[in-house]
């Protein structure tokens, strides 16, 4: 009767006994695949809910601007540039909104194509680290990297994913600087054994300890007004999480509220004799 609360107890240790088991395993399994999809259902209306919020506001100062342009409140050539130069950036912010939206949405329908290679881990991270070094230098942050691993250590990785899970992280660093003090991130690389981990510590605001194993579900927001000005969809970590786990690996987060917060994720190292695709 769909009544998955009721507990089918097995009284006797035979045959019927087993199919008592049998039946009890089925009923939690459902049960749980059934919590499962009311918790989805639930995320993937909060998660239209943010994003109808996050478009709408671009959306009404995009509006704004292109009125007071048609309205002549716009009578000099330099507001006029100024007005354009505005809706210019607003259409960027939704279209990389947009973007990170059709990428969760692949990401979660296991719709994406990685291109996994051999990838030295040195040569890739000094080339990703020039990148963002000089745009972290624009905005007035310090920015340090330090390889404490083999020069000639290599991972399984796809180099274009990877560098998509490093810019969001730093990204939310720079989202979340704390305002009383100049920026820091350090990104650093350590190997091990079996794995290469990759630490990027910054001396942001930091996440309170009970919102710290939050931070990975998607729409998840430290923000809890989502003040837009912040910019994202709130799902720059919940993409992050996905990649690394496609890539064999883990991601964690270790903060301190007022302090910072240090994002950690391990790969695996390639081995000759143990390649996985």
């Amino acid at each position: 009767d769909g009544n998955l609360n009721f507990s089918v107890a097995a009284e006797t240790d035979d045959e019927i006994g087993e199919v008592c088991v049998a039946f009890e395993e089925m009923r939690l399994k459902l049960k749980g695949q059934i919590e499962r999809n009311i918790q989805y259902e639930k995320e993937s209306k909060e998660l239209i809910s943010n994003i109808s919020h996050d478009l709408k506001t671009p959306m009404t100062a995009i509006k704004g601007y292109i009125e007071g342009i048609m309205d002549g409140v716009a009578d000099t050539e330099e507001k006029r540039d100024r007005y354009i130069r505005t809706i210019y950036n607003k259409v960027n912010d939704m279209n990389s909104l947009i973007e990170e939206l059709f990428l969760y949405a692949k990401l979660d329908s296991n719709s994406v194509t990685y291109s996994f290679a051999k990838v030295n881990v040195d040569a890739y991270f000094q080339d990703c680290v020039e990148e963002i070094s000089l745009d972290l230098e624009s905005q007035g942050v310090d920015f340090g990297y330090f390889n404490y691993a083999d020069r000639d250590t290599v991972i399984i990785a796809d180099p274009e994913q990877l560098k998509r899970v490093v810019n969001n992280i730093i990204g939310n660093s720079v989202k979340y600087a704390s305002p009383d003090r100049k920026l820091m991130i350090s990104l650093r690389i350590m190997e091990e054994a079996e794995f290469v981990k990759i630490e990027i510590e910054d001396n942001g605001k930091g996440i309170a300890r009970n919102e710290v194993p939050l931070i990975f579900d998607r729409c998840y927001r430290t923000d809890a007004s989502r003040n837009s000005s912040k910019g994202g969809s709130g799902l720059g970590l919940s993409i992050a999480k996905k990649i690394i786990e496609e890539h064999g690996g883990k991601i964690w987060a270790v903060s301190t509220e007022g302090a910072g917060t240090t994002m950690c994720f391990v790969l695996r190292k390639y081995k000759e004799n143990n390649v996985y695709e």
